[in-house]
């Protein structure tokens, strides 16, 4: 996106960025000067890693020591998502933090476990944290979140995980089962070879924490949710359900407690979508009821969510930059 978009970006924000490293498995490409990002596309397709690329490749060099070392006001942590122990993200956003850069992250395992206590890090160290892709993939469910804030939100009920969504819509339309159904999952690429995290409820969990710490300033984690998959939903349960013009969904909500489970509903229900689909309703004291529908998860969702929290840090240095001026 910052390639194709490379013209948009600085004509509609002014945003312009040098990105001058890459971390992957296989080490790290730096330039201080920035490098060029065609250059480092074309060595991960051709190479498999960005440490292959000609004069600026480090096959040695690991995240830490780009994340202390290398001169940058930020810092991007799209590593996989370890709901157990929230490693390495955690360790790589604390070090960015000490060394006074802003983060944007996709990583929930961190914000799952540990978001108050990094909240409060990034505040001690006058940057910020930013992290509109762990919730909804691009669709922009903690914006709205954040612009309701001035009402008071009194409960969040949501679908909040795609391949959940689709095994139980699966079982409903098609009339398949559990198994058969996450298997065509599977095939398609919308659950992993283990799919525990998304069938357990715990990948829904993860998101309802977000969405409590960020929206209602809950001090949770992922401990402080009431947790049941959908792995006990039979076709008979399905099939009951649909006799009676309802169906079945993996619900997560904060209304009082903060709850993950297989829930009955009206067809009718905006939170009855079909398939990867997402939706959340919002219920705040003032407005009522809002529901924001979109896409859960994809490369393009998640990487159009970084970019506009990019952007937003962009602006917030700006802002600092003019103000002390």
């Amino acid at each position: 996106m910052l390639v194709t978009r490379k013209e948009e970006l600085l004509d509609l924000h002014g945003f312009r960025p040098r990105i001058v490293a890459v971390v992957d498995r296989g080490g790290a490409a730096v330039n201080p000067k920035g490098l060029d990002l065609a250059t480092l596309l074309r060595s991960k397709a051709e190479e498999g890693t960005v440490a292959a690329v000609p004069g600026f490749g480090h096959p040695s060099l690991g995240p830490m020591e780009v994340i202390r070392d290398v001169a940058a006001e930020a810092v991007v942590e799209a590593t996989p998502t370890d709901l157990r122990s929230g490693e390495p993200a955690i360790s790589h956003i604390k070090a960015a933090f000490m060394a006074r850069r802003h983060v944007v992250t996709s990583n929930k395992g961190p914000l799952a476990l540990a978001l108050p206590t990094l909240e409060g890090l990034a505040k001690f160290n006058h940057v910020s944290l930013r992290f509109s892709g762990t919730v909804g993939g691009g669709t922009p469910v903690l914006e709205i979140g954040r612009f309701l804030q001035g009402d008071r939100v009194l409960a969040i009920r949501g679908i909040l995980n795609g391949t959940t969504n689709y095994v139980l819509t699966e079982m409903d339309e098609r009339g398949i089962s559990f198994d058969e159904a996450l298997a065509g999952a599977q095939e398609l690429g919308y659950a992993e070879a283990d799919p525990s995290g998304d069938v357990d409820g715990v990948d829904s969990a993860a998101k309802l924490v977000i969405l409590a710490n960020w929206t209602m300033k809950r001090k949770c984690t992922l401990k402080d949710v009431d947790v049941t998959g959908i792995r006990g939903v039979t076709l008979d349960d399905m099939r009951r359900a649909r006799a009676a013009g309802r169906t079945i969904k993996l619900l997560a909500t904060i209304d009082g407690g903060l709850k993950v489970r297989p829930t009955e509903m009206d067809r009718q229900n905006p939170l009855a979508v079909s398939g990867v689909l997402n939706a959340v309703t919002f219920v705040s004291e003032f407005a009522g009821e809002e529901t924001i529908v979109g896409r859960g998860a994809g490369g393009p969702e998640t990487a159009s969510a970084i970019l506009r929290d990019l952007i937003e840090v962009k602006q917030t240095l700006a802002e600092t930059t003019s103000a002390l001026s």
